[in-house]
């Protein structure tokens, strides 16, 4: 079974539009496009070319998708030689204007398709960027591993990276490291049910018992 991977930056308050650029994404006004530039180091590198070792699909949103293509085709290094070999799955309602090589339109019911290409034998499915698709896979619980990398900043308005919700469940932080430049990455993978407990006092008190009715 495939699986999705996706790897995300994201600012303290879990922004994560336009970190590559001044022009990624200026939607709606946002003006800190490049807030990535000045944190990346070695060991954030180091973070990224493991998850491009192996063999792999991308699986991208179709604004994610225009951005890549019109850059890594035109490169010379070791991002662009795996890139543009790579199948590229693409959630998009114009699957005739997909000019960059081994591209795939996803069709119209993205979360069918995504569960028959999880079922198939082949790579597993690297998800960059892609805030909108994300959401979609959030909601519908296809995400198996996912890598946040935190960026020490603060950034306001944005896309954010859980914006439009997800499946309630529990995770297992696989690892995590903290770079020289105070990057926080961690990689965790779905772990059941949300456990739930209680700390409250076996014997509450009447203003306890009625504040609870109150906030029913």
């Amino acid at each position: 079974m495939r699986k999705i991977i996706a790897s995300t930056f994201v600012s303290l308050d879990g922004v994560m539009q336009a970190p590559g650029g001044p022009q990624e994404d200026p939607v709606n006004g946002f003006n800190f496009g490049g807030w990535v530039f000045h944190y990346w180091d070695e060991e954030s590198g180091k973070v990224i070319d493991e998850l491009f070792a192996k063999p792999f699909a991308l699986l991208l949103g179709r604004k994610t998708y225009d951005i890549f293509a019109a850059h890594w085709p035109y490169q010379d290094d070791s991002i662009s030689a795996v890139f543009n070999p790579a199948t590229k799955y693409v959630a998009t309602h114009r699957p005739d204007t997909l000019a960059w090589e081994n591209s795939k339109a996803l069709g119209s019911d993205i979360v069918a398709s995504l569960k028959r290409i999880k079922q198939e034998d082949g790579p597993d499915l690297l998800i960059q960027g892609s805030g909108n698709l994300i959401q979609t896979l959030l909601a519908n619980d296809l995400i198996d591993e996912m890598t946040v990398m935190t960026f020490p900043l603060l950034l306001g308005k944005g896309k954010r990276l859980f914006e439009g919700g997800a499946t309630p469940g529990a995770l297992k932080l696989n690892r995590s490291s903290i770079s020289g430049k105070g990057v926080i990455i961690a990689t965790y993978e779905r772990s059941g049910e949300v456990p739930t407990g209680s700390f409250a006092d076996d014997n509450p008190s009447d203003a306890e018992l009625e504040r609870r009715r109150n906030w029913k």
